[in-house]
């Protein structure tokens, strides 16, 4: 069990996704109270929580810690492997296995699982942990000023707090108040990403496309085209196929607005995959409705934390990722620990300021790794035609020939190397290594001043005596 904060305090946790339930969870874990407000309704939730997600090693041996690996195994499948093939032609280009003993390092897995069902899991243990998480209340301003930083709510009640966590996503309510603006919706965007499922009947069903509920090894499809790709995995929890789709923006006047919770035309998504093999082709026609998202290529913000040190930012709300990122959960999830690794040590009041600005410091160069690595990933599969695709294929083509794994040597090898620091990456072991190197440090000094201010004063009295 985690260490109880000698000072326990109350935190408004806005947002209640992955980010701000997994907050809520850790924050509990180490003793302080925490209420999560959330717009949208149970109903809404279910809506909008299309498609599957990948969590890397880095991410589920935190939720493992948590007591989460049992409920997470009951919706989750795990990964042994990726296989690559060509968008347009469907030719099979090699495998890649995930490497047992880098995996046994990180005392994490590959989990894939569908959205709903990871939410799900981590708003039961937020509940069991005694967090209060409120659905369908919407925040409409958030003030961080003087001593008691507050939410007012759309039903015109305020709610005060010690802490304001953003944790609500890309255009985040509270990030507008740290920073000022918008960040992500005044970003250009690269690129639109599409997430749906295909039931797993339909396509065990068509000749075609049920090898992929039958291979020997339980594995990730990764489909390269030109300036497209696509992603397929099977979720556990539920059977179905997850579908990813990276395709260009749509023409001139059209309206390519972010749609999680419906409404997007499936004949849409079919249109915008443009050339592709024939059975990525079968599965869109088979796919449940999808969500809608544009991918931004996001700058790291200065900010995460307020002047007034009570207003702090994580997750999508403090560095986006683009859309369908393999880090995207496992970076809130990351931050969730952090901060409350760093609060479990609180013992005055003095210190929240200084917490949340060594949560930024902790987090924002890792974050920004992981940020540029992702978009670098998405370039990589998206490499439009030429050369760099050329050399790219090629190179893979060779090791597959020889045996070995595609993702071996090379501007490839470089891309797995990344990987393996991502998964071996110890949130809470960073914030403990924090807390020795400088938050004792920072405490003794303190103390250290407190008994010269007494020790003057004592002589002082001795003086007038």
């Amino acid at each position: 069990m985690s260490e109880k904060a000698e000072l326990r305090i109350n935190f408004l946790v806005v947002g209640g996704g992955i980010a701000g339930l997994a907050c809520a969870i850790a924050l509990r874990r180490v003793g302080h109270n925490v209420v999560v407000l959330e717009r949208s309704s149970d109903a809404d939730v279910s809506k909008m929580s299309h498609g599957g997600i990948r969590l890397p090693p880095n991410v589920s041996k935190i939720l493992f810690h948590w007591g989460l690996e049992r409920a997470l195994r009951r919706v989750s499948i795990t990964s042994a492997a990726v296989e690559i093939a060509i968008y347009d032609t469907g030719e099979f280009v090699g495998t890649h296995r995930w490497e047992e003993e880098v995996l046994r390092e990180t005392r994490g897995e590959y989990l894939f699982l569908h959205h709903v069902g990871l939410r799900q899991v981590l708003h039961e243990a937020a509940i069991a942990a005694g967090a209060e998480v409120r659905l369908g209340v919407s925040v409409v301003s958030v003030d961080g000023d003087g001593d008691s930083p507050h939410v007012k709510l759309a039903t015109g009640e305020t709610l005060m707090a010690d802490v304001i966590v953003g944790a609500d996503g890309r255009s985040s309510i509270v990030q507008k108040a740290i920073v000022g603006k918008d960040v992500y919706g005044s970003s250009p965007y690269h690129c639109l990403f599409y997430n749906t499922t295909v039931p797993g009947a339909l396509m065990r069903a068509d000749p075609a496309l049920a090898p992929f509920f039958s291979q020997r090894v339980e594995s990730m499809y990764l489909w390269m085209g030109n300036n497209r790709s696509a992603l397929g995995f099977r979720v556990g929890g539920k059977d179905e196929f997850g579908l990813h789709f990276w395709v260009p923006a749509r023409q001139e006047g059209v309206s390519d607005d972010d749609c999680w919770g419906g409404g997007v035309d499936s004949d849409e998504m079919q249109q915008q995959l443009g050339s592709c093999e024939p059975r990525l082709l079968k599965m869109a026609k088979l796919a449940a409705t999808p969500a809608r998202v544009q991918v931004k290529m996001v700058l790291p913000m200065e900010d995460w934390v307020d002047a007034n040190g009570r207003l702090v930012i994580i997750g999508e709300a403090a560095h986006p990722l683009p859309a369908g990122s393999l880090q995207g959960g496992a970076m809130a999830v990351e931050d969730a620990a952090v901060l409350a690794k760093l609060f479990s040590h609180l013992r005055a009041e003095d210190q929240i300021s200084t917490f949340l600005h060594a949560f930024q410091d902790l987090r924002e160069g890792r974050c920004a790794s992981v940020v540029q690595s992702e978009q670098c990933n998405l370039y990589f599969q998206m490499l439009p035609a030429g050369r760099q695709q050329e050399e790219r294929d090629h190179e893979m083509r060779a090791r597959a020939a020889r045996g070995e794994s595609v993702f071996g040597s090379g501007e490839a090898a470089e891309q797995w190397e990344q990987l393996k620091e991502l998964f071996g990456y110890d949130a809470e072991d960073e914030a403990d290594d924090w807390w020795v190197k400088w938050g004792l440090l920072r405490e003794r000094a303190k103390q250290r001043s407190l008994d010269m201010e007494g020790m003057g004063t004592h002589l002082s009295n001795i003086h007038v005596q």
